[in-house]
């Protein structure tokens, strides 16, 4: 079976519950994980950080999906890139630039990872490791034990469409169809796997193409587009609290910026491209909507821009000031307490 669009696997548009406050409240996490993300680049630019990886122009994807979710029931699973998604489920500006400095109080981590490793037990994101695609089997782990013990919780796991080579991709999907588990697996299909296009990649067309394979649906989506990104999402979420599976998600979007900063893009893809595709840009796209539909205005517009150039400067200027972890914690929590000698 084909992949399936997006008016194919919705049978109701699930945007009509969304009330004006919380179409504004998205576009306000967007716009958010947005200004955060330049912030970071710039502390980058300036020495002041090390590294740093972007989520700009998949906002939307991550945002949609975060409202589809219910914060501090459901589990999120996150990749490298889910800047936006993390915020909307509860982690603050503060925490990532805690994590971005790698000080001690970042609570991923106690500044003991790269940046972009979220994790933050409140809203049941959970840790992640470097090598790609290693989170979903163990996402598909916590929608199997989910399912066993008869609890009513759904799991998100994210990736980029590079990860969907690696073997723990097949694993889960695989493991997920045979057990019906309430895992959604959200593969944010961003055109490159680093500087590898997408026909280098994988013999398909489409990563959702593959779905299939394993027993449950594999859904292709505008990324870039906020309502379709919350009606998908949505809707995979109901079928996996109605016991009806798992879902493969795959988000047409576009990464405008580097792989990371340690990436020259201009070596693999032309600037005609890049330009092209931020005219596709999700936050623009979502307040040309709003403010079709009178939601937004200008002065609101700018009420939202303070709040959030205030959120990012008081990020920036707590975790500059912040303490680094001190050279005796470096093996808590990973050790137990030591035995004495002698």
């Amino acid at each position: 079976m084909p992949a399936l669009s997006a008016q194919q696997f919705v049978t109701r548009d699930h945007t009509v519950s969304l009330t004006p406050e919380q179409l504004l409240d998205m576009h306000e996490h967007m716009l958010l994980a947005r200004k955060l993300d330049e912030r970071m680049w710039v502390l980058h630019r300036q020495g002041k950080v090390a590294f740093h990886i972007s989520g700009m122009g998949q906002e939307a994807c991550q945002v949609g999906a975060a409202y589809a979710m219910e914060r501090g029931k459901d589990w999120l699973h996150p990749y490298y890139r889910d800047m936006a998604f993390v915020m909307a489920l509860g982690m603050t500006p503060r925490h990532l630039m805690l994590a971005l400095f790698g000080k001690a109080e970042d609570p991923s981590s106690g500044g003991r990872q790269m940046p972009s490793h979220f994790g933050y037990a409140p809203s049941r994101i959970v840790s992640g490791s470097s090598p790609v695609a290693t989170q979903c089997p163990q996402a598909a782990g916590i929608a199997f034990a989910a399912k066993l013990r008869g609890l009513d919780e759904v799991v998100f796991v994210c990736l980029g469409e590079g990860s969907t080579s690696q073997g723990d991709f097949h694993e889960a999907l695989n493991w997920a169809g045979i057990h019906n588990l309430p895992l959604i697996t959200l593969v944010q299909n961003n055109q490159y796997a680093i500087s590898v296009p997408l026909e280098k990649q994988m013999p398909v067309e489409n990563v959702a193409d593959r779905g299939d394979a394993y027993g449950m649906p594999g859904v292709m989506y505008d990324g870039n587009d906020i309502f379709e990104s919350y009606n998908v999402a949505r809707e995979a979420v109901l079928r996996g609290r109605r016991g009806e599976g798992p879902t493969l998600l795959e988000a047409k979007t576009y990464r405008p910026t580097p792989h990371s900063s340690d990436d020259d893009d201009r070596s693999y893809r032309s600037r005609d491209e890049v330009e092209m595709w931020k005219k596709r840009d999700p936050i623009l796209r979502m307040e040309k909507a709003l403010r079709e539909r009178g939601i937004l205005d200008d002065a609101e517009q700018e009420r939202i821009l303070h709040r959030v150039m205030a959120k990012v400067d008081d990020a920036t200027e707590y975790s500059q000031r912040a303490p680094y972890p001190r050279a005796e914690d470096a093996m808590h929590p990973v050790f137990g307490g030591l035995p004495h000698a002698g």
